[in-house]
């Protein structure tokens, strides 16, 4: 109870933070504002070899000027089950490509795509003036890093060959920096009810794969190729804009 009493409080609290200044409906105003995003991306480049469409969520922490400039931070949780790359796991399969476990049954081996993104992020709204001057069309660009890999479940835990480090060989760990742009709108609600954004975002992957050997490479040898990862998707989210109090009104008698 005392848990959900604070939490109470800091919720309440935060909107009526929020929710205290009027001034967003008239001008164009400067506050931070935090959000939540979802997007579904299509895989291009080397990395629709690997792996299939991709879900992100995301954090977003930005803050907008009274020229509507806007910059910040945002990062994201890439997921999938959608895995493209074959044969990786050929070295412990069977010639029908099913995997053997300690029972002597075929084991229930599931694959999917996991990885994150963060970035740094600078931009520009460009107003409509309706429903006020601090909504409208947003660009923004940004870069930071971004990094993927193959997540293997064993159902049972029946193959040691998938094991702890042992996975290590088999995940293809890929990581490197990123390019990222958007384009979209942002709306900012005058009753600072409603407040969202939704457009279109492209990533640009410069990977290389970290791990020291691939156990699926029938040389051995060390993948060192340069990779180019590319992402392109409809991100939409919810905005939570942080505006200051509004002064007190003092008279003089």
């Amino acid at each position: 109870m005392r848990l959900l009493a604070l939490t109470f409080l800091l919720v309440t609290g935060t909107l009526q933070f929020a929710f205290s200044q009027s001034g967003v409906k008239d001008s164009v105003i400067r506050f931070p504002f935090v959000g939540l995003s979802y997007g579904v991306y299509e895989p291009d480049g080397d990395l629709k070899d690997r792996f299939g469409v991709a879900s992100m969520i995301g954090l977003n922490a930005y803050y907008k000027t009274a020229k509507n400039w806007v910059f910040g931070l945002s990062g994201g949780f890439i997921f999938g089950d959608n895995v493209n790359e074959e044969g990786f796991l050929d070295p412990i399969s069977t010639n029908n490509g099913q995997i053997i476990g300690l029972d002597g049954l075929y084991a229930d081996v599931r694959v999917f795509e996991r990885g994150y993104l963060i970035s740094a992020n600078f931009g520009r709204i460009f107003k409509f003036n309706k429903p006020n001057p601090n909504s409208g069309i947003i660009l923004t660009a940004g870069t930071g890093f971004i990094q993927h890999k193959i997540r293997i479940e064993t159902i049972g835990n029946t193959v040691p060959q998938l094991r702890n480090d042992y996975l290590k060989g088999y995940d293809h760990l890929t990581n490197g920096w990123q390019l990222n742009e958007f384009l979209g709108y942002v709306y900012f609600s005058n009753r600072q009810l409603i407040n969202f954004f939704g457009g279109i975002e492209c990533v640009q992957g410069f990977t290389a794969n970290r791990r020291d050997y691939n156990y699926d490479d029938p040389t051995g040898e060390i993948e060192s190729k340069d990779r180019v990862d590319l992402m392109y998707g409809i991100k939409f989210g919810w905005i939570l804009p942080l505006y200051k109090k509004k002064p007190a009104a003092y008279y003089l008698y």
